[in-house]
């Protein structure tokens, strides 16, 4: 990992580079304010909270249906582009921490964990999906034909175990192909990472913008929130905004760092607003129907009473009708 690092940091070259800062350079990370400490702490463990309880609901429903694969696709390639660009950008700022002591490179590569770290929980996410896909044997797209099922399994509310599998493996292609690029350019052309590194946030900007389109039609086809955390939107909406803010004061990152997290944020409250409005919809008719039921209930139990006050008021009818012959057997 400590070649990984001093590779992007000393632009492939095999003698001392330009591109590491100077003692002088890095004076500013030195004596971090804890107020932006605790503030950038609080949003790194933020940002693993929120994603725990969309992996609990897929793990406690057993299933990952009504989340889109290609909800799941563009958000893990825009999640590596804005990881590389933050990696890339933040390069000089990592390479002070042989200068400012542990502290303080910890401090000043908050940035870095946190992107990591949304990252990874997104992988994870995938990972849930590729576990728990919905395997119905019975359902006819699984017996149509090969290239038809898979454009089907795309646009379905229930993914077969072959799309997850594809957008496992073309994460994976992504973020191997992407990470074997940056290291091209920074041993060939180390003065374009910057302009890689751009490219790289717009990528992850145009992929983000377009990210939650496929999920806000998935859901509105379903109907209902499905394998989708509620909770985890209403913590990530307001956060998408506090963290790109975070990530804009941050020494050593560009717009193109933190322009995704609020393209993110605006789509992502769409569709929250989307899921609320289907569970407030299902708590409704579930409501309805247990007050039908209460209802039937007591009103079938009403009219059984008042049957049985009629017949102890006025006897029953066959009784009567009997009653006669009876009496007329009696006599003779």
């Amino acid at each position: 990992m400590a070649t990984v690092f001093d590779t992007l940091l000393s632009g492939g070259l095999p003698h001392p580079p330009p591109t590491i800062p100077p003692p002088s350079a890095c004076t500013s990370l030195e004596n971090p304010s804890w107020a932006n400490l605790l503030f950038s702490l609080c949003i790194l463990f933020g940002i693993l909270g929120s994603y725990v309880p969309q992996h609990h609901r897929i793990i406690s429903r057993q299933s990952s249906e009504g989340i889109s694969p290609f909800f799941l696709l563009l958000g893990c390639t825009s999640g590596t582009g804005t990881l590389l660009n933050i990696l890339i950008l933040s390069r000089n700022v990592l390479g002070c921490c042989r200068y400012i002591g542990g502290f303080n490179c910890f401090a000043a590569g908050l940035g870095v964990a946190q992107v990591g770290a949304q990252w990874a929980c997104f992988v994870v996410i995938i990972l849930l999906f590729l576990i728990y896909v919905p395997r119905d044997t019975g359902s006819p797209e699984l017996a149509s034909p090969p290239l038809r099922s898979w454009k089907n399994s795309f646009s379905n509310t229930r993914p077969t175990a072959s799309t997850a599998l594809i957008v496992t493996f073309a994460c994976l292609v992504h973020f191997i192909v992407h990470l074997i690029f940056a290291f091209y350019i920074a041993a060939i052309r180390p003065n374009n990472l910057v302009s890689y590194a751009n490219f790289l946030g717009v990528q992850a900007t145009i992929l983000a913008s377009v990210q939650y389109i496929p999920q806000i039609f998935t859901t509105w086809k379903l109907g209902h929130v499905g394998s989708l955390s509620i909770p985890m939107m209403c913590i990530q909406t307001p956060g998408s905004f506090v963290w790109a803010l975070s990530l804009a004061m941050r020494e050593g990152t560009a717009w193109s760092s933190w322009i995704t997290y609020v393209v993110t944020g605006i789509l992502q409250g769409c569709l929250l607003a989307m899921c609320v409005m289907f569970e407030i919809q299902e708590r409704r008719s579930k409501a309805k129907g247990m007050g039908s039921v209460m209802n039937g209930a007591l009103s079938g139990y009403g009219a059984v009473d008042t049957s049985r006050r009629q017949q102890v008021e006025y006897g029953n009818g066959d009784e009567e009708e009997e009653r006669p012959l009876l009496e007329g057997n009696r006599m003779t």
